[in-house]
């Protein structure tokens, strides 16, 4: 794959609408629109489960031509409460889009997501195909056990520095379940257990996301915000198989076949290894798969960057 192709993120733009919806007696979700607001809705997916989406999402789509719906899933980022993991599946996930897009009137949306924005997206589209104009997917994640084991052990044969980090404040006997020792302390309702906790595991992945050292994604990674909310509701969601059958992301993919799409994955992604993006190339042939040479996992990694905003870009030849 050509990574030099000339595709640069969109100028910086500031929504015209930014409300919260409630979704139930607890959880209340942040969401905004940018961009043309009679133009073709695109909903932003963001990765975690729990990072939160940032302004510069808003820059991978023509503001010209596309409605832009960006939200934060419940429990993350400027949705309420942070970190909740009551009343928190994917199943709630998948309605709570629902209930965004009935909000916002909208009949059908392309489908943005990466990381676990693609596992979400999946889960969605498979549940509701009939709303989905298209999808564009990146760095697949689809929360197999093999997944979750080779995040929490695997990487350490590539980021053997990181994941020492990760296991420091863990016993010998803990790191024989590293999962549900961070798992308990995430969960404890003392700030000075749990935000200790969620800065190193959510360091840790900020750690691997690169191809090659980057600082600014590490800092990212460590704020608070994204700290608890991502490592909160990762170790929710890892403890209970993202709270679906097993294998049915891949199991139910046929239900997509009819709707386009483009993959786009990193070949050096440590977080999501490639061999997912292969099994769902292959059970998806219909869809376009972009594999980025020199890119690891990263949305900012530049060739992935590119092919997401090329792919958005061609999309809008399709209407």
């Amino acid at each position: 794959m050509n990574t030099h192709l000339p595709a640069t993120l969109y100028p910086d733009i500031e929504p015209h609408r930014q409300e919260t919806l409630s979704l139930d007696s607890l959880h209340t979700m942040y969401w905004e629109e940018s961009g043309n607001p009679a133009g073709v809705p695109v909903v932003f997916l963001h990765g975690g489960p729990g990072a939160g989406a940032t302004p510069a999402h808003r820059r991978f789509f023509d503001p010209t031509y596309y409605r832009i719906v960006i939200y934060d899933q419940r429990g993350a980022g400027r949705s309420t409460p942070l970190g909740e993991i009551r009343d928190n599946t994917t199943p709630h996930l998948i309605n709570d889009l629902e209930l965004l897009r009935q909000h916002l009137a909208i009949d059908q949306w392309y489908v943005f997501g990466g990381s676990w924005g693609s596992t979400l997206a999946l889960a969605y589209g498979e549940a509701h195909p009939e709303r989905c104009l298209g999808f564009i997917l990146r760095g697949i994640f689809l929360c197999r056990n093999e997944e979750i084991d080779w995040f929490l052990y695997g990487l350490r044969n590539f980021f053997p520095e990181a994941w020492n980090k990760l296991v420091a404040p863990l016993s010998a006997t803990e790191r024989k379940d590293i999962l549900a020792a961070y798992h308990q302390r995430l969960m404890h309702p003392d700030p000075a257990i749990h935000m200790p906790a969620a800065r190193t595991w959510s360091t840790y992945e900020g750690s691997c996301s690169t191809l090659l050292p980057n600082p600014a994604t590490v800092n990212y990674f460590g704020s608070d915000t994204v700290a608890l909310g991502l490592a909160r509701m990762e170790a929710h969601y890892f403890s209970h198989q993202i709270f679906l059958p097993e294998n049915s992301l891949l199991n139910n993919v046929h239900r997509l076949h009819h709707i386009p799409a483009v993959i786009v994955q990193g070949r050096y992604d440590a977080v999501c290894p490639i061999v997912s993006a292969d099994d769902l190339h292959h059970a998806w042939p219909q869809a376009e798969y972009i594999v980025i040479d020199d890119a690891g996992h990263s949305v900012w990694e530049p060739g992935i960057q590119a092919a997401l905003i090329r792919a958005t870009d061609r999309f809008k030849t399709r209407r």
